[in-house]
């Protein structure tokens, strides 16, 4: 369990975003990475949250930032919801949540009385230089990609 905070030196990763890419913290050096973790492709939540990051991508891109959201399911399963939502931002694969392991946020969950692991709805955001500069843990999908737009720009 990593108690990450902001100022700290971002985990380095790469994960598998389509059958033939990856994507790796080193591709977004001298920008701005929106890293977002969520549970699951075409949940309600999931879908909300994707969708907004999607209709904002055209401002995270002038402020000269990347969007990557974060489950741990595979990449047909991305490419699938992705093109079902027509989503821009991009999708990696972390199905061993060895991601989300590094950045705290693989958590034990409870629904319906049945407790499993799962990924907690988080999001940091790493400056240029690799640093996180913001995060966000237990995040609600509405109002939260404009949130994050707020503060990639008010810097």
């Amino acid at each position: 369990m990593t108690d990450l905070k902001e100022g700290d030196k971002a985990p380095d990763f790469s994960l598998p975003v389509s059958d033939a890419e990856t994507f790796s913290l080193a591709d977004a050096k001298g920008k701005k990475l929106v890293l977002y973790f969520y549970p699951k492709d075409d949940t309600k939540g999931c879908t909300v949250e994707a969708i907004a990051f999607t209709a904002l991508a055209e401002s995270f891109e002038k402020a000269n930032t990347i969007v990557l959201g974060v489950s741990p399911d595979g990449v047909a399963s991305h490419a699938k919801f992705a093109k079902k939502h027509a989503l821009s931002v991009i999708l990696g694969a972390d199905e061993d949540h060895s991601v989300a392991e590094a950045y705290g946020v693989w958590k034990e969950k409870s629904m319906y009385g049945k407790k499993f692991m799962g990924i907690e709805r988080s999001t940091f955001l790493i400056d240029a230089d690799g640093k996180l500069e913001k995060i966000w843990l237990k995040v609600k999908a509405d109002g939260h990609a404009e949130a994050v737009l707020e503060a990639v720009t008010n810097k």
